[in-house]
């Protein structure tokens, strides 16, 4: 199972905490998609910036 996360809306007054995380999860700009595995560590990053991005499971 993988997860494709999609970058909604900006980072532009979050902490630097969620700029990372975005970051992180290889996203730069809205509108960019990344598709990563589903894991733990992922789901807790994306669980942290869960009002900047949207998530769907792909097969």
């Amino acid at each position: 199972m993988q997860l494709k996360v999609t970058q909604i809306k900006s980072t532009i007054g979050g902490n630097r905490a969620q700029r990372e995380t975005v970051r992180g999860l290889g996203l730069k700009r809205i509108g960019d998609v990344v598709v990563k595995e589903d894991r733990p560590e992922i789901r807790g990053m994306v669980n942290a910036v869960r009002h900047l991005v949207t998530v769907e499971e792909v097969d």
